[in-house]
């Protein structure tokens, strides 16, 4: 007898779902958001109730997107049977607990994180697509939905802010005939690119100016370090949103591997990005603090002061480069 798949069991409850929520993780970025709006809007082609749902406002830079004026912070209730978790490494990621979630409703865990926990019934999980978009695309055409322009946008921005615009190492072959079916589609490139890459806010300029004007440069060489406090923020009038992306400046430098970008979002509360060039594995990094990603990009959560938080981080970032590349 032949076993089903996790796709093919995802498909099947779908089909079945009268209504199913939606979920992407706090600090969005443009895959959970494309990723998951994309997803929505096929289901409601096929007849389903769709409701959307997000810790964070959606970033301002993707409010571009088809449909993300419908994303709410509130629990959709009552609480649908069906719900999809999109781009989610853990239930964490959406600041909810299980004990919060009906034990009727099915969990659906879609993702392509390599720290992925399997937290749902069904989980389809590839650590090996570029972007969350590439199981959302496959998803969407094993449902049989034929995928129209609104989807199409969502999908592409996606996979172009994931794969830093196809310039990242988790990009494939599979990644561009991917993107090629949904040029073909029809998209507004030009428009799509504007909104996401050549409009920032003059604050997020300024902001960048105060982690430059902190940059530290370690091991040799090898590690950039850069750090934005609660008060660079609110100097800049910045929101937390407007960090997205700062830490590839220092991941730019000639001779760096590992980029950091750590910032006070609270109390005893660093939030850190980590960024790779060519070989060290970040996801690794994260882990040793809770958190976690892909080999090239992780996150994690110090609940430390600003100096012991990058005291903790570097010496662990430190000591891998110290191992180094052939172990």
């Amino acid at each position: 007898m032949n076993k089903t798949t996790p796709m093919e069991e995802m498909v099947e409850v779908l089909r079945k779902a009268s209504t199913v929520a939606l979920f992407s993780h706090v600090s969005p970025d443009g895959d959970c958001i494309g990723s998951m709006l994309a997803i929505g809007l096929a289901l409601e082609k096929m007849g389903k109730e769709v409701s959307f749902f997000n810790p964070d406002p959606v970033p301002t830079y993707l409010t571009f997107l088809p449909g993300s004026s419908r994303i709410r912070q509130d629990f959709p209730n009552p609480q649908p049977k069906t719900l999809i978790f999109v781009d989610c490494t853990d239930l964490q990621r959406v600041n909810l607990l299980r004990t919060e979630i009906s034990q009727e409703s099915t969990i659906l865990n879609l993702d392509h994180h390599i720290s992925n926990h399997f937290f749902g019934d069904i989980n389809w999980v590839d650590a090996q697509a570029s972007a969350s978009a590439e199981i959302a695309l496959a998803l969407i055409n094993k449902l049989g939905v034929k995928i129209d322009g609104d989807m199409a946008t969502n999908l592409y921005t996606a996979i172009v802010t994931d794969t830093g615009c196809f310039q990242y190492s988790n990009t494939t072959a599979q990644t561009h005939r991917l993107t090629a079916e949904l040029l073909d589609i029809g998209l507004d490139l030009t428009g799509i690119h504007h909104n996401i890459f050549d409009q920032k806010p003059l604050a997020q300029i300024e902001l960048l100016q105060y982690a430059l004007n902190g940059l530290e440069i370690q091991a040799n060489g090898q590690l950039a370090v850069m750090t934005l406090s609660l008060e660079d923020f609110q100097k800049c009038g910045a929101e937390q949103e407007l960090s997205e992306g700062l830490v590839n400046y220092a991941r730019s430098i000639a001779g760096v591997e590992v980029a950091v970008l750590l910032k006070e979002v609270g109390s005893r509360e660093i939030k850190g990005g980590l960024r790779s060039n060519l070989w060290l594995n970040v996801n690794e990094i994260a882990a040793q603090f809770g958190g976690g990603g892909h080999k090239r990009a992780a996150g994690c959560t110090l609940r430390l002061p600003m100096a012991e938080a990058k005291q903790s981080i570097t010496a662990a970032i430190e000591e891998a480069l110290k191992i180094g590349r052939d172990h």
